[in-house]
């Protein structure tokens, strides 16, 4: 790509008329030089290392001089890579996948549509933009009723609980840690299966504005994979989960590596605001085989 590209595609976000369609122009652009500097940084890493292999005993000044840089600047880019968190998420390019409901019926349409909730549209955005810092592109998917998801393919996370996407909750009874349940009264719970623990959402149970939410990784129905799952027992569970993975991905990549991993998660936000204002874990990071 020349300066000359480059400023072409300045002046034609510039020249949008429309001040909301010029932002999400201006916000594609960020997003598009993120990932091509990640790329071009992969890049240059594995040609330094290439060419120190193939001129063994070169030392760091000369190729400093030749890359205006310094010798310490040389050595730093030897040792920096691809964050290996990112492994949390895929191998690839990452599909985000929401679970989604009819649109209630509207006479000024002629077919319904499927809609997801405000939160959940949240969520998917903000992993969207987590998986781009980490070099990726990120393709978003909302799963209409009856929730028959494709599970069977790589690099996928999936958001929403099993009320949306029975099969999910299908591929959960296969965790021997936690899981979604009913309550006697028909409510849907987080059980931690180890302690026979039952976390009902306060504001169910108690009027108060706080959710669990469950997150792990979960084996493909085709056994050849794994997909990350999110979900709250409520919409702003789910919210909650999403900014917790992307907070401490690298806390929970240390300790679960490629193993299959579950914990629950306690939601505190705030209902006039639609925001999340505090995650905790409540269990463990439970990993496969402990």
């Amino acid at each position: 790509m020349t300066d000359h590209d480059d400023d072409e595609a300045f002046r034609e976000v510039e020249a949008i008329t429309d001040e909301l369609d010029q932002l999400v122009a201006a916000h594609q652009l960020v997003q598009r030089y993120q990932r091509l500097n990640t790329q071009a940084a992969e890049l240059r890493r594995r040609l330094l290392r290439r060419f120190l292999d193939l001129h063994p005993g070169t030392e760091n000044a000369v190729l400093a001089r030749k890359l205006r840089i310094s010798g310490s600047r040389v050595s730093r880019l030897l040792n920096e890579g691809i964050r290996p968190e990112r492994a949390l998420l895929g191998r690839g390019d990452v599909t985000i996948a929401a679970g989604g409901k009819m649109e209630p019926n509207d006479p000024r349409r002629a077919d319904p549509s499927v809609m997801i909730s405000r939160e959940a549209f949240q969520a998917t955005d903000l992993l969207a933009q987590l998986v781009t810092e980490l070099g990726w592109t990120a393709t978003t998917e909302i799963v209409g009723p009856p929730g028959n998801i494709h599970l069977n393919r790589p690099n996928l996370v999936v958001l929403c609980s099993p009320r949306l996407l029975p099969i999910v909750g299908q591929v959960l009874e296969s965790d021997p840690h936690v899981g979604f349940d009913m309550t006697d009264q028909g409510r849907w719970c987080l059980i931690d299966r180890g302690t026979d623990t039952v976390y009902e959402s306060p504001s169910d149970t108690d009027g108060i504005s706080a959710d669990f939410a469950y997150l792990g990784r979960l084996p493909r129905p085709d056994g050849r994979g794994t997909f990350l799952y999110l979900a709250g027992i409520h919409a702003m569970g789910t919210l909650g989960a999403a900014q917790f993975l992307a907070t401490n991905l690298n806390t929970i990549w240390q300790q679960v590596r490629t193993r299959r991993w579950s914990m629950i998660v306690r939601v505190n936000y705030d209902p006039k605001k639609h925001e999340v204002t505090q995650v905790t874990p409540v269990t463990p990071v439970y990993r496969e085989g402990a």
